[in-house]
């Protein structure tokens, strides 16, 4: 193993322990962070030098994301400043108690702009060191964060099993079938990336088909029910999503099997798989045990919250853009326009809809900078599905998963999730497979 495969591994690990929170005051931050720039400082100075080729669209996207956030910490002069959108009111309040004009930075709150910019360490990290790995290595991606998903899942049924888990690193709620995460949202997205991996992993190998098909079955039942029993309704649609985009992954590679074997076998093993995972999803309903199903036909105060405080948000949009509030200060900004006939003893983190609350942050550069990378997902998408590489199809399916995801929640802002998407991205930019000419037969491990 080269240093560089090391330390992906060992960052991967300290990401999984203490990653799985977004709010800034968690330890586990602190955890990630250090780890991050000791991974860079180490591979800088003994690593194998990085291939930047291999990664250009992944880093040219966190270093524009870099750039905006920076650029709202620059200080600005009180009469530049007081006439940005939705800075009076705070202007008159300073005057109003005597304060004096100072100058100050297009982010409201400059230390969650700092903390977003600090944030971006983690997926930078994971960037530099997969661009110094080997092809060899960087075939090993797929079964580690297969890897990622199936440890995630079995923290998962321990907490489902009744089992007191605190993460100490997380801001985890007792109770609640979370995985290492401190959202069962986020939890669920993980277990669709894994539905998504688990048939690409078991078709990786031609000669490995005898034992790692019936295993991605296995962990592909074990997350879809595990996505029930989280309560997630959110992670019921990307979960079924996750499903159907896993069957388009891999319909070449079955197609290519049935050439060695009788007809009726893939579809006997397809049909069976659909089946059974269909089998163990009326049995967890019928036992009481998907509680996502059951949250399908409620109205939780949270979730009622949201949609009540979803105007507000968009009334915060008009009134900070075309520059945008701060990244990072969704919460004091929003008490500032907060109705008092929603003002409740909990406090409401995120707009629960990150498309919207990066229009709200970073106002007009955000938005371009967003749709820059949906243009550059959906480009890259086509040239995947229509001949490209089987790791671009699968970094295209687990981007998409992202975006849904991301109409409903903020996954994309743990540490978890950074490095799932990082990782997606490189394998969304992999150059498309040069079919070879030749009369010879492929060879074995060959997909």
């Amino acid at each position: 193993m080269s240093l560089n495969s090391i330390l992906v591994l060992g960052l991967l690990v300290a990401i999984w322990v203490a990653g799985g929170a977004s709010r800034a005051d968690e330890l586990g931050q602190a955890i990630v962070r250090t780890a991050a720039w000791i991974a860079i400082v180490v591979t800088a100075l003994f690593g194998a030098r990085p291939s930047l080729s291999k990664v250009s669209p992944a880093l040219w996207i966190i270093l524009a994301a870099l750039v905006l956030v920076l650029v709202q910490l620059i200080p600005l002069p009180p009469a530049i400043w007081q006439v940005m959108p939705g800075r009076l009111g705070l202007a008159n309040a300073t005057k109003a108690i005597g304060m004096a004009e100072v100058w100050r930075p297009i982010a409201i709150v400059p230390g969650a702009a700092v903390n977003a910019a600090a944030s971006l360490v983690v997926p930078f990290a994971i960037l530099l060191l997969v661009a110094g790995l080997d092809e060899r290595e960087i075939a090993w991606l797929p079964a580690i964060v297969l890897g990622m998903a199936a440890a995630t899942a079995l923290l998962g049924l321990l907490q489902f099993s009744g089992a007191g888990f605190n993460n100490p690193f997380v801001n985890d709620s007792p109770g609640q079938v979370s995985g290492n995460f401190a959202n069962r949202n986020h939890f669920a997205l993980l277990l669709a990336v894994g539905c998504l991996v688990a048939p690409v992993w078991a078709f990786q190998v031609r000669q490995r088909l005898s034992w790692r098909v019936p295993v991605a079955v296995g962990l592909v039942v074990l997350f879809v029910l595990l996505i029930l029993a989280s309560g997630s309704r959110a992670g019921l649609l990307i979960g079924v999503l996750a499903i159907v985009m896993a069957l388009l992954l891999v319909r070449n590679a079955i197609q290519r099997e049935r050439r060695h074997l009788p007809r009726w076998v893939f579809p006997v093993i397809v049909m069976g798989s659909v089946l059974t995972i269909g089998l163990f999803v009326l049995l967890s309903i019928g036992a009481d045990r998907a509680i996502s199903v059951d949250r399908l036909f409620q109205m939780e105060a949270g979730e009622d919250l949201r949609t009540r405080n979803m105007p507000t948000v968009l009334r915060m949009i008009g009134t900070y853009f075309p520059v945008g509030s701060g990244f990072g200060g969704f919460d004091p900004v929003f008490r500032i326009h907060e109705p008092l006939a929603m003002l409740k003893l909990t406090y409401f983190n995120h707009a629960h809809n990150d498309f919207l609350e990066v229009a709200l942050d970073g106002g007009f550069g955000a938005l371009v900078l967003l749709v820059a990378v949906l243009i550059w997902w959906v480009v890259a998408s086509i040239r995947a599905w229509r001949g490209g590489a089987d790791v671009a199809k699968l970094g295209s399916a687990m981007l998409a998963l992202v975006f849904v995801a991301a109409a409903f929640d903020y996954a994309a802002r743990t540490p978890i999730m950074m490095t799932i998407i990082v990782i997606a991205a490189i394998w969304l930019g992999t150059p498309r497979t040069r079919i070879a000419r030749t009369p010879l037969p492929a060879a074995a491990g060959q997909l």
